[in-house]
């Protein structure tokens, strides 16, 4: 008989945030206020304390297929019966199907990961890295703030990809397409896309800024 962590396919508590995407290794806090939601929270407090995050798009209505399991690492109850808590991203997961909708939605998941990588995919890391640190020296400088990366930033590959994913901003269907590629390789190749594009505007804004003081 297999045993149970092996058991690719299970049934989730499912909790669906409007422009919210998780990441796996990714920390989420949370505001449980809602009826429903702190049903459910209860129940995952007595059993595993995991569930599933899925985006929602506010502008279609829509709930994304593929999420992140979240995991509940500290819940701090307040006196009115919310909640306070702070989750952590684990395994990626796609909905096969709903199993229930009320109080809250409950779906048969299966697990996802991403293909082993088929070459070494640190050189790519490392470009990732310098564009991320290209794009911060470069708003630090437009916004006149002491802008920093992190310390304990990752520099494993696939957590590197997840860090930035989660770090883009205002870009929740963008995150949501990382999120369901299942190519760490690929995962970055986007990554340094979308930061080169970025890096690139905010060098031109910068320059404008430059010409523009050299001018006044």
């Amino acid at each position: 008989m297999a045993s149970s962590s092996k058991i690719a396919v299970r049934e989730l508590p499912l909790f669906p945030l409007p422009e919210v995407v998780l990441f796996p290794t990714r920390p989420l806090p949370l505001h449980i206020f809602e009826f429903r939601y702190r049903i459910m929270m209860n129940t995952i407090l007595e059993s595993d304390r995991r569930f599933g995050v899925l985006m929602v798009d506010p502008v279609k209505g829509t709930i994304a297929n593929v999420g992140c399991c979240a995991e509940i690492i500290h819940c701090q109850r307040l006196p009115d019966d919310r909640m306070k808590m702070l989750t952590l991203g684990q395994q990626r997961f796609r909905v096969l199907e709903y199993i229930r909708e009320k109080p809250y939605r409950v779906g048969l998941v299966e697990w996802i990961e991403d293909e082993p990588p088929t070459k070494d995919l640190r050189p790519l890391a490392a470009e990732v890295e310098q564009l991320l640190r290209d794009v911060v020296r470069l708003s630090a400088k437009l916004t006149e703030q002491n802008i920093e990366l992190p310390e304990d930033m990752p520099d494993l590959p696939t957590e590197l990809s997840y860090w930035v994913a989660s770090n883009l901003y205002g870009v929740s269907a963008e995150q949501q397409a990382l999120l369901e590629i299942q190519d760490t390789a690929a995962r970055l190749g986007r990554e340094t896309e979308i930061l080169t594009s970025t890096r690139n505007h905010l060098a031109a804004r910068s320059v404008l800024k430059d010409t523009f003081n050299e001018n006044s």
